[in-house]
């Protein structure tokens, strides 16, 4: 499909209009220019004029532009166009090929996209429909994200406020956004109630909620403490401080719940999904179930890496998941100068994902925790130990997929 085309078009997309130059694939000559607005009348008069202005059909255009997504992208997509993307610093790099006084405008910016992809187009990405399962996934998995940040900062917050007026509180755990604890606190919000409160009641709450790891007694013991002396109404101010905070932390922890099930539902039904593709494969050969397989991936990084990383997983491409999740690391040399440093552009949510996954797996695998413990002696840093296992993980994961294998089976045989 890439050989027949015949136009090259760029869109310099914005939020309110969007710039876009067509220009012809043998010498680059621009036949038509013009912005859109945004908006579903505009964007489908955007495809339109693409086809109109080219007479072609739309599998002979190829369109560049900036955002992997967004509905510029789906509807182009969605019309049988050939879309790509580029990092914007690549296409910074481009425009300098047109000026070098650092002008910039929309439309030497659709011109300089289109252009780019006529002449370079080897780097730049393809794109493709995406699964609207991955898509769903991939919403929650930032969702579940967002919220888990937003516990720990209402989580500091009661830390504060208990700090001031109720210091022994915060020795009864680490969690203070977990329910159970703002349930105590509920029952005992000063240290005057707590002198009054019941065995039996504590004793209600920490069953409700399954605590095992604090007796009793010992609640009762730490709350009966000697307290602070504060200033007059510093107590009543923390409390109503804690109390309008705890109400949003009760919604928060059940809305991650939520998005616990849901990511543990999609990623069910991914596999199902591929399962039905595959027809005659055994159900532990789907990616799903591999990448379960794999020491330290759990429910949140298997979601990331299935909505973040699903095009390089699918096409098993290990060079391009190394350099997503920033463990391969880049290189400057210059005559006898050479500096190995850490990748900073990187996909940061894969980042964080693959941190945590080569951080677990050194705890529950031999050979990670071997690696780890090698690297650490040759003098590596904590951080660095762990790209390297992260990246070792990465090629068996890639390997797995290819050959179909799970991670247990594979040790086994």
């Amino acid at each position: 499909m890439s050989n027949a085309v015949r136009f090259f078009a760029g869109i310099d997309w914005a939020t309110e209009t969007h710039q876009v130059c067509l220009i012809e694939a043998e010498g680059g000559k621009i036949i038509g220019e013009r912005a859109f607005a945004h908006g579903g009348e505009g964007l489908a008069e955007l495809c339109d004029w693409l086809a109109s202005t080219s007479g072609a059909e739309p599998p002979m255009i190829a369109v560049a532009i900036e955002a992997p997504h967004g509905p510029v992208v789906e509807i182009l997509l969605e019309r049988r166009f050939q879309v790509d993307a580029v990092n914007p610093k690549q296409l910074d790099r481009f425009r300098d090929r047109f000026t070098v006084a650092g002008a910039k405008d929309d439309r030497r910016d659709a011109y300089v996209l289109a252009d780019a992809l006529r002449t370079d187009r080897h780097c730049f990405r393809r794109l493709a429909v995406e699964d609207p399962i991955v898509i769903e996934l991939r919403e929650w998995s930032r969702m579940a994200e967002d919220l888990q940040q937003e516990r720990n900062r209402l989580g500091n917050r009661v830390r504060e406020q208990l700090w001031r007026y109720y210091p022994q509180a915060l020795e009864l755990g680490d969690d203070l956004a977990a329910d159970w604890f703002l349930e105590l606190w509920a029952l005992a919000p000063t240290p005057a109630k707590a002198a009054r409160l019941r065995e039996s009641r504590v004793t209600g709450l920490l069953k409700a909620h399954r605590i095992r790891r604090i007796e009793t007694a010992e609640v009762l013991r730490i709350l009966g403490q000697k307290p602070l002396v504060v200033a007059g109404g510093t107590v009543e101010a923390a409390i109503a401080h804690i109390t309008a905070v705890a109400a949003r932390l009760k919604l928060v922890n059940q809305q991650i719940k939520q998005a616990h099930r849901q990511l543990d539902e999609l990623s069910d039904k991914l596999a199902e999904s591929r399962e039905e593709d595959a027809p005659g494969q055994k159900s532990e050969q789907h990616d799903v179930t591999i990448l379960r397989s794999l020491p330290g991936v759990g429910r949140i990084v298997l979601a990331t890496l299935l909505g973040e990383a699903a095009e390089p997983l699918r096409k098993r491409d290990y060079h391009a998941l190394r350099t997503l999740s920033g463990v391969a690391p880049v290189t400057r040399r210059s005559g006898k100068r050479c500096v190995v440093l850490m990748r900073q552009a990187c996909h940061l949510r894969l980042r964080t994902a693959v941190y945590h996954w080569a951080r677990v797996a050194i705890q529950h695998d031999a050979r990670s925790r071997a690696r780890y413990a090698e690297l650490r002696k040759r003098g590596h840093s904590h951080g660095r130990a762990l790209r390297s296992v992260a990246d070792r993980l990465l090629a068996v994961a890639c390997a797995m997929l290819k050959t179909q294998t799970t991670f247990k089976s594979a040790i086994c045989s």
